[in-house]
């Protein structure tokens, strides 16, 4: 089975699965009245999952002569120092040692979150792509490929696929996605709508002489299908092919003409079900030392508004306030807070442990607590460990958050939480004991 069928399979499945769903939740499960409630499951239980191994993402291929410039960078960067990043674990916790304590003399890191205020203003000012705390937000597409790539990038690359697919087979399907991912929204709905009328008319009336034929002239056809990606190719799929009639451009529709291994009610079902193909927020996992941790400007990828859109707004805000010369009351200080936080897209979630080391990883602003933690628990290297993340905004996160979002917890557009294991080391020095897995030490960068 080809992709493109797989991935219309997979839909119709989601349907019925949320049909089946929908009509069992109509009515809870019955009990009798004098039975005591069950008592609700333990923490212990709620986060006693299992997660896959953190597998570092594949990227893409370098050219020869992208390979060739950048051994000739590293060999005159040997030159300057040869002095090499030692990402073994006993060298990465003497380094983290060592920037505590020098954080500690300075009397830094005296806040976990910083205002977003300033995290605006410095992403603003253009500063410099080494002090960026990622270097973007990045999505996997099982669908197409294995890669790691920007959202700007996929759209390039899903483009790409679906012609490729158009020419391999299943035109119809792939044409139905075509239209979804190449067009504007609008557009695509627009044109959807036509479509679908078309060819339910055909079905309704398959020998009905005016079903049967479209002038390409028409304006409803010009303005809403002829100049859609894919549209023409979903006609062309359905048995439809241009014609000239009276010296004017026509599509007629004949039996004969339709793809092979597909029906006009199959189509139809294409059109009404097809979506843009979905894209997966890669974590873009960093395992960061004390110092590395400060940064926290964003790059643009994480606001929902263009630099020039922010950079407008915050001007509007101050001249509001110079002018305005008055306290502001609590509820102008909320809508104020949440029309800010409502700029971010993306959230950069940072766990530091008590070694020193940071985790760090992108999440939406709308996934939940219990996301976080997943994460984490997929991070440890043992990952049966009992643990708590605690959030100087909110506190110690319990079992009442897990179903709370990033947004809901204030957490964004960064936020830094403090990792806790429930059981002490034996010890008793939690600075010395590793709860990272060795191979993500690798993700460690030099200074």
């Amino acid at each position: 089975m080809s992709k493109i069928k797989k991935f219309f399979s997979k839909k119709k499945a989601e349907a019925a699965a949320f049909k089946v769903k929908l009509m069992g939740s109509s009515m809870g499960e019955g009990h009798k009245l004098n039975t005591p409630k069950q008592e609700a499951p333990s923490s212990s239980n709620s986060r006693g999952r299992k997660y896959e191994a953190y597998v570092p993402p594949k990227r893409n291929e370098l050219s020869n002569e992208a390979r060739a410039a950048a051994n000739a960078a590293l060999s005159r960067i040997d030159k300057k120092t040869s002095r090499e990043f030692n990402t073994s674990l006993s060298a990465v916790k003497a380094q983290a040692k060592r920037e505590l304590e020098a954080e500690r003399r300075q009397k830094e890191g005296a806040s976990a979150n910083v205002e977003v205020s300033a995290s605006t203003a410095s992403t603003l000012s253009g500063g410099d792509n080494k002090n960026m705390a990622c270097e973007g937000v990045f999505f996997r597409c099982p669908m197409v490929s294995d890669e790691v790539l920007p959202k700007k990038d996929w759209k390039v690359k899903i483009r790409e696929f679906l012609y490729q697919q158009l020419e391999e087979g299943d035109r119809g399907l792939t044409a139905c996605l075509i239209i979804h991912n190449c067009n504007v929204k609008e557009k695509a709905d627009d044109c959807i709508a036509t479509l679908v009328r078309y060819l339910e008319n055909l079905i309704t009336n398959p020998t009905d002489e005016k079903f049967l034929k479209i002038r390409m002239s028409n304006k409803i056809f010009s303005e809403k299908v002829r100049y859609v990606e894919g549209a023409l190719d979903v006609l062309y799929a359905a048995g439809f092919s241009e014609v000239k009639i009276d010296d004017e451009p026509f599509l007629l529709w004949t039996r004969e003409q339709t793809e092979q291994d597909l029906d006009l009610p199959t189509l139809v079902d294409g059109l009404k079900n097809s979506e843009c193909i979905p894209l997966e927020l890669d974590r873009n996992l960093k395992v960061l030392l004390p110092s590395q941790a400060r940064r926290v400007v964003l790059p643009n990828d994480f606001y929902r508004l263009s630099p020039e859109e922010i950079k407008k707004e915050q001007q509007l805000r101050s001249e509001a306030i110079k002018q305005a010369h008055m306290l502001r009351t609590k509820a102008m200080r909320e809508r104020e807070e949440q029309r800010t936080l409502r700029m971010y897209r993306y959230a950069l979630v940072r766990v530091k442990f008590p070694n020193g080391l940071v985790i760090q990883g992108t999440f939406y602003v709308y996934e939940k607590i219990s996301d976080v933690f997943e994460f984490v628990q997929s991070c440890l290297a043992d990952e049966s460990l009992e643990f708590n993340l605690v959030a100087n905004s909110e506190g110690k996160l319990g079992e009442e958050d897990m179903d709370k979002t990033l947004f809901d917890c204030k957490l964004i557009p960064n936020s830094l939480l403090l990792f806790c294991p429930e059981t002490s080391s034996s010890d008793g020095n939690a600075g010395d004991v590793n709860y990272l897995k060795e191979e993500l030490f690798m993700l460690v960068q030099s200074m």
